[in-house]
């Protein structure tokens, strides 16, 4: 696979290292970049340091949705031919309506795609609109760094497909320093362009309100004498060190120094945070975040940092307090380690190498085919709408639980192979038996997608699954993230195992400290081949829920690891269960089994008098609904939720 990627930013060496996996993937990437440009409020120049792969090019203009490449290296890489042509750049910008001009001049017929940050649904001036619209309906994907700009791109007619890929971080850069808690005197940090909207005045303000902590400011820009006099006028000055623009090993080290990292960063007219690299780069470094609740930024620290309210010094001081408390801090760091392994280059080139063989029409992991099982149940429309925005790429099997003639006609119309079950067989037997039908099958070995009616989600975001999947010899399933439909609002996909000893948490009103990431919900989820294959398909024994959850414990003790992909996926929840009793009887029907398979008839009734003690609290205090559920549910305990479940049946 040859590619032409061009991208200005990457005179910066360290924002090379996509390149360099990609190149580890076996892709030839041939990449242009600026020759200089003004990176972290300094201007950097272009050094190879051995990439033998980038060719620098001389650019006119400063802003990045407005200047020009030197196009003679352009026009000569295009000259050998590539298979894609990348273009990190805007689809409004004019270096991307240059190249494209170049790839016509050229009589180039290579796919192409382009990359977006822009989170704000900007009307641009002629003739940057025109450039946009015509790069959005001929482009084959755009990749973006945060979920808005793939929004915003849909409402402007993308007619390519948009997949969320972050920017990455060289986790053997950026490491954690051995620490136990944070230092005596608190050191606080900045690391970023020094420009109003970055709030670092905030910051300063919120200093002012302690006695002792330290700040250092990593950074230039515009701003910086105007926050030299502030922190002078608040009398902190001498608490406040303004180091300057740091790269590579240096900024590297700064951060090891650090206690905590502030990303104060402010809503403005006409930008929001895009991304957030800097809040990476700490977590990496085993350095807590406390950053605005704004733009992009809680979808990259998620739970593992602290959000505060944007332009607020009294909320920011609380907030790094908070942070700075020693149990709460060794917690912030150890979940920003594991958080920003998210991020590593090698993971974003894999998803890039992915995005590649997507839009060239091959498979995303050579040589391992992935078969999708669809039990559907209820409305065939919801099959129509999933096996809609899947597409025709993958092999479809479709267990039909309900026996309708529509669902058949629906299956076969979108050539999926169509299996009555002649009865209501469950979820994990519909499962089982579309796995058995496609063993017998004689195709290759393939991943199992176990794909719910009611979800959504398409090829490119299917092939970052497996991707994901394939990039560890021991991850047994891959899950996705999903949202609402209707509102957005995005569907928890991450749980903690039932356990006894969690249903006691719960029953006492502290259920919200149960945050492990210890299964991933089934409605979309990638199964390895290699794990069916050991640990055997879903025990039938669950007519409805918690089967997943079974075979990831059995997984888990088994050694393998579960893993969520960050896709564009929709969830409708609920959307095949029917009746929401019989749905609640099944529900924890399946929690009595898949507690009495794992701990026992003990760990059953430890199980059963918490959720007893629990219901019977909610009931007498609640009211409406929640009161009037809470006691359905403890007399389903109380009757025990298997004989329920039987009763119903």
């Amino acid at each position: 696979m040859k590619v032409l990627r061009l991208a200005h930013h990457a005179v910066v060496s360290e924002w090379r290292q996509r390149e360099r996996e990609l190149r580890e993937l076996g892709v030839d990437v041939a990449l242009i970049s600026a020759r200089r440009w003004n990176e972290g409020g300094v201007d950097v120049t272009l050094a190879p340091e051995g990439d033998g792969f980038v060719h620098g090019a001389a650019t006119v203009g400063r802003h990045p949705s407005v200047f020009l490449f030197n196009p003679v290296p352009i026009w000569r890489q295009l000259s050998d031919r590539p298979d894609l042509i990348d273009i990190h750049e805007e689809p409004n910008s004019l270096a991307a309506a240059e190249v494209l001009f170049l790839r016509f001049l050229r009589r180039s017929r290579a796919p192409f795609v382009l990359y977006s940050a822009q989170n704000l649904d900007k009307r641009y001036p002629i003739p940057f609109r025109w450039f946009e619209r015509y790069a959005l309906r001929h482009v084959s994907a755009v990749y973006v760094c945060n979920r808005e700009a793939g929004q915003i791109l849909r409402i402007k007619g993308l007619r390519g497909s948009a997949v969320y890929l972050p920017l990455g971080v060289d986790l053997g850069l950026f490491a954690p320093a051995r620490k136990k808690g944070p230092s005596r005197i608190p050191v606080i940090g900045y690391v970023g362009r020094l420009e109003p909207h970055k709030g670092v005045d905030v910051l300063l303000r919120a200093l002012a309100r302690t006695d002792d902590w330290c700040l250092r400011i990593t950074g230039d820009g515009p701003a910086r004498a105007d926050l030299v006099r502030l922190a002078v006028e608040l009398g902190i000055d001498g608490r406040v060190d303004f180091l300057g623009h740091a790269r590579g090993e240096v900024i590297a080290s700064r951060y090891r120094e650090l206690d905590v990292l502030a990303v104060p960063s402010l809503p403005w007219p006409g930008w929001r945070e895009q991304f957030c690299r800097v809040a990476v780069e700490a977590m990496a470094s085993g350095v807590p975040v406390v950053a605005s609740d704004d733009g992009a930024i809680p979808d990259v620290v998620a739970d593992a940092g602290v959000l505060v309210i944007p332009g607020d010094p009294e909320a920011l001081e609380r907030g790094l307090r908070s942070a700075l408390d020693g149990s709460r801090w060794r917690e912030l760091r150890a979940a920003g380690l594991t958080r920003a392994a998210r991020f590593s280059w090698q993971r974003v080139a894999g998803e890039q190498e992915a995005l590649y063989r997507e839009v060239l029409g091959g498979h995303p992991v050579p040589g391992v085919g992935i078969e999708v099982v669809i039990v559907a149940y209820g409305p065939p429309e919801l099959l129509a709408g999933c096996l809609s925005t899947l597409g025709s790429d993958f092999p479809v099997t479709v267990v039909d639980n309900s026996s309708l003639d529509a669902t058949r006609l629906v299956a076969e119309a979108a050539g999926a192979h169509y299996i009555d079950a002649g009865r209501n067989l469950g979820f994990a037997a519909g499962v089982n038996r579309g796995i058995a039908e496609i063993a017998g099958s004689g195709r290759p070995r393939a991943d199992v997608l176990l794909l719910n009616p009611d979800a959504r989600v398409d090829r490119a975001a299917v092939a970052q699954m497996q991707v994901q999947l394939r990039r560890s010899p021991r991850i047994a399933a891959v899950g996705a993230t999903q949202t609402e439909p209707a509102t957005g609002s995005a569907v928890r996909v991450w749980w903690p195992f039932p356990s006894p000893v969690g249903s006691w948490v719960e029953a006492i009103g502290f259920g919200r400290l149960r945050r492990r990431h210890d299964f991933a919900i089934g409605s979309v989820l990638l199964l390895r081949s290699e794990a069916v294959a050991e640990l055997g398909t879903l025990d039938e024994r669950f007519f409805l829920y918690a089967e997943e959850v079974d075979w990831q414990y059995r997984a888990r003790h088994k050694g393998w690891t579960i893993e969520v992909a960050d896709v564009t996926a929709t969830h409708q929840g609920a959307g095949t269960g029917g009746d929401p009793q019989a749905r609640e009887a099944h529900f924890y029907g399946s929690a009595e089994r898949f507690i009495r398979k794992h701990y026992g008839s003990r760990g059953w009734q430890s199980y059963r008098v918490a959720n007893l003690v629990g219901a019977t609290i909610r009931g007498l205090l609640l009211p409406g609904d929640r009161g009037e559920s809470a006691r359905r549910r403890r007399a389903l305990f109380w009757k025990g939720p298997v004989a329920w479940e039987d009763a119903r049946k």
